[in-house]
């Protein structure tokens, strides 16, 4: 599971795009907002997966034997006692992978195409951000261009939010563990 995590972080976000082009997107003849979902979320999954592993690794033994000793079985003591200890850490990892798929544009472009127009069906082409900030950059326009940047902004201050909630979330579990 470890090395198929690896494999698949370091698979370049434009091949993921061209996968789920192919598993989501093909059979359905259209694209879509849950293709650009299924791109994104296979791209969040080796993140999480990893974490998620060495998280569960850092919970000290003696929790593990304290719960077994206790008659807890292995299910009862992972649920109760390994799996809230490390949750702070398990949270900033969905967190973190959260910000990393949010700037991502190539997975999107093959999945969700993209739309100018806003669009609530999650079965039709959806616009997003990055996409829109690709096209505009590319343009000839200055006034795209501007428009580009302000539009990277609004990334980059989301992604900065999405690491501030993950801290204050960690921080809030930190001290409900604790006490």
């Amino acid at each position: 599971m470890r090395f198929a995590a690896d494999i698949l972080n370091g698979v370049p976000s434009i091949v993921i795009g061209v996968f789920a082009y192919a598993i989501a997107v093909l059979p359905f003849r259209r694209f879509s907002a849950l293709a650009g979902g299924v791109a994104l979320g296979v791209m969040m999954i080796p993140i999480i997966v990893r974490t998620t592993e060495e998280l569960l690794a850092l919970v000290p033994s003696s929790l593990r034997e304290g719960a077994l000793a206790l008659g807890a079985t292995r299910g009862r003591a992972v649920a109760t006692v390994i799996l809230p200890a490390a949750l702070p850490g398990i949270v900033t990892g969905v967190l973190v992978a959260l910000a990393r798929v949010a700037g991502e544009t190539a997975p999107l472009l093959f999945t969700a195409f993209n739309n100018r127009f806003f669009s609530t069906s999650l079965g039709q082409p959806i616009g997003s951000l990055t996409v829109q900030i690709f096209t505009y950059a590319i343009s000839p326009y200055e006034d795209w261009h501007r428009q580009a940047w302000a539009g990277a902004t609004v990334l980059i201050a989301a992604v900065l939010m999405f690491s501030l909630l993950a801290r204050a979330v960690t921080r809030r579990l930190e001290r409900m563990h604790r006490g």
